[in-house]
Parts: structure tokens; sequence; C-alpha cells
């Protein structure tokens, strides 16, 4: 099991770890905690992700040894507890904190398939275009604070650009999203054809799905899954399915729900046109919107 960690990401591994390792023996949570020594709900904090609280690497060895973790296993754990670091984002008043996990997880992942029917995806939004985006959703923030939410979104695309590990980002456009004049038309401009040069990168698909198409697989909004496979090392694997409301996201890391929503996206990739294609819409409606 690697030791890397960034926020609810490495906490995702803790607590998966500590699970696996108490059912692997068997136990309950209550005989887990009089074994460790812990109370009750200490074992369940652990093991659920979601809560905020600290991690405290020598509850995460007295929990591990108590579920009869091997050396190897504890060491790993109780090494993800020490890595603990706290993003950029962590804290930050421009990133909203439920939109926390959804930013540590992205560092973490390898792969993000996002389908959107809305609006162009914060990955690949240009400066102005993110701009306008806030300043209609946050009508009632001052200026000052929508700039700085669209400075953290500025930032958080970086991970498109790291040199280890590079995450691949695939997008699936509903069509509606090139034609919903963001701003202005210049603003949409400069969005189309952005999206035609980040298209060019090795780590970046995007498709567009036509109007043509009637019905497609995804049947509601925006949604983004995120992960991370090691047939190698499974606990290091990631799975998230990340679903945008408003003022609060959703996350799903249920198998059953990951995996329903992969399938959904493959469909929406088969029923999309292909890259090629899907650039010379983006140049169609470029040009409409420059006449």
């Amino acid at each position: 099991m690697t030791t890397r960690s960034l926020g609810l990401a490495g906490r995702m591994q803790i607590a998966r770890g500590l699970t696996q390792l108490r059912e692997r023996n068997g136990m309950t949570q209550i005989q887990v905690a009089e074994e460790a020594g812990v109370g009750k709900s200490t074992v369940s904090r652990y093991e659920t992700w979601q809560d905020r609280s600290r991690i405290r690497w020598a509850t995460v060895r007295a929990i591990a040894d108590a579920c009869g973790a091997s050396r190897e296993e504890r060491e790993a754990l109780v090494s993800i507890a020490k890595a603990q670091d706290d993003g950029w984002w962590v804290g930050n008043p421009a990133v909203p904190e439920w939109m926390d996990p959804l930013v540590s997880f992205e560092h973490e992942a390898t792969y993000e398939h996002v389908f959107a029917n809305g609006f162009v995806p914060g990955l690949l939004q240009t400066r102005r275009y993110a701009m306008a985006v806030h300043e209609a959703r946050e009508v009632r923030r001052a200026h000052p604070e929508v700039e700085r939410m669209t400075e953290a979104r500025m930032q958080r695309q970086t991970i498109l650009e790291r040199t280890e590990s590079p995450m691949h980002l695939w997008v699936v456009l509903d069509e509606a999203v090139l034609h919903r004049v963001v701003g202005s038309a210049d603003v949409m401009r400069e969005q189309l054809e952005h999206l035609q040069e980040v298209m060019q990168r090795p780590n970046v698909d995007i498709q567009v799905l036509p109007f043509t198409t009637g019905a497609h697989a995804a049947g509601a909004g925006h949604f983004v899954i995120l992960g991370r496979d090691d047939e190698g090392e499974p606990q290091n694997s990631m799975g998230i399915v990340y679903i945008e409301m408003r003022r609060r996201g959703l996350y799903l890391d249920v198998p059953d729900d990951v995996a329903a929503y992969r399938i959904t996206f493959d469909y929406l990739r088969s029923q999309a046109a292909d890259t090629s294609a899907s650039a010379r819409l983006l140049g169609a409606v470029r040009q409409e919107i420059s006449r």
C-alpha cells in the first residue's frame, strides 16, 4: 500500500483499510473498541471518511492491531495518518466546505470523467467564463469574494499540468453547453477557443453530445467520477461519484453506485460524437458566435 495522502482522500484510504481489517477478522466495532481501548464511537468515526475531525496515528495503530493487522498493513495505515497534509483548499474561504472532498479527491485521482449539461466543467473554464458563472450563482456576494472564488478555480486547474502522474480528464459536454452564452459573446468565443486548445493535450479528451442524439444515458444532470485503479495494491484504489447540488455536494462511494455511473459514462461516450467530430462542432459554434 502506498502512503500518499491529501485531506479526505487519505482519510478514505484509512477508513477502508480499517473496515476491511475488521471485517476480515470477523469482529464488530464494539469488539474492536474493547480490544483497542477506545470508544465504539471512535472506531465508527475512523471507519467513516466523511468525518472531518483530525486522525491520530496512534489511534489508527491501536485499531489496526486490534483487528489483527500484519506489521506491513499496520505501518502502511499509520504512515498515511502521519502524512496528513491540509491542501491549499482546506479552510480557504473561497472554496466552500462541501467542495473540500472534491478537490482533495482530484489531487489523488489518476482520472476524472465528467458529464456536463449546464456549464463548461470547472477544470476547463477560462478565467472570464468562471467569473461570469460565479457572478450568476453568487448574486449576493461582494465582487472581491467572487474574484477569490474565481482564483481558487484557476488554482484547482493546475492538477491538469502536474508532471508526476498527470490526471486524465475525459469530458462529455451536452451541446447545450456550447450554445449557452455565459458572460458575453466574447467570453464564449474565448471559452470555446480554450476548449479547442485543451483538446490537443494528451491527458484531456472532450466529446460533444449533439442535440440529434435525443434521449441519452445520463437522463439527469452534471456528475463527476473520480478514480484511481491499482490492481497490485487494491487498497490504494479509489472510486467516487460527485453530484453537484445547490450549496452542497453529494458524494457516492458505494461500489455499486460508482459502477452504475461508470456504465452510464461509457454509454454517454458511445452516444457522443468522437473527438474529431466534436472538435469540428466546437469550431462551427465558435464561428456562429463570432458573426
